[in-house]
């Protein structure tokens, strides 16, 4: 049975970013050759150092502005590129590669407060986030960061 469900940033929320090539923020979006993995936001894939096209801008996942929410810049491919489809297990990619993709796991209630954090590590992170969504009632939803850079890569929502 599945019981959480991985949700990216959206093809659309990035066609309209390429459009205006303004973020949410009113900053330029910045057009660079790729020189880390990322992932893009959308695809979930990690990008082809010296080769991929990436996007930067500056990104909230939140919907309210409160004290928990924390902007930070992120990246998309330059090239349209699919969602993250497999969206009831985390992206095998990211999860098989723990040296370069460290992963935190924060927990937010209905109202966006902060619940609880979790560093992955070693652990398997579809594993972790059923036991934490089973643990945790009071979790709405689930980001998983970059534990290093603290940078925002996706939503986990529960169901």
């Amino acid at each position: 049975m599945n019981t959480f469900k991985i949700i990216p940033l959206s093809r659309s929320f990035a066609t309209k970013l390429k459009k205006t090539m303004v973020d949410d923020f009113g900053n330029q979006v910045i057009e660079q050759l790729a020189t880390g993995l990322g992932p893009c936001r959308v695809s979930l894939k990690p990008f082809i150092k010296g080769v991929d096209i990436r996007l930067l801008f500056k990104h909230s996942p939140f919907e309210i502005n409160n004290a928990f929410n924390q902007p930070g810049p992120v990246f998309i491919q330059k090239e349209d590129v699919d969602e993250y489809s497999d969206v009831y297990r985390f992206p095998p990619e990211i999860k098989a590669d723990k040296k370069s993709f460290p992963l935190t796991l924060i927990g937010y209630n209905q109202q966006q407060m902060m619940v609880l954090t979790v560093t992955v590590g070693n652990k398997d992170v579809d594993i972790l986030i059923k036991k934490l969504f089973a643990k945790y009632p009071n979790v709405a939803y689930l980001h998983a960061r970059n534990a290093e850079a603290s940078c925002f890569i996706c939503k986990i929502q529960r169901i």
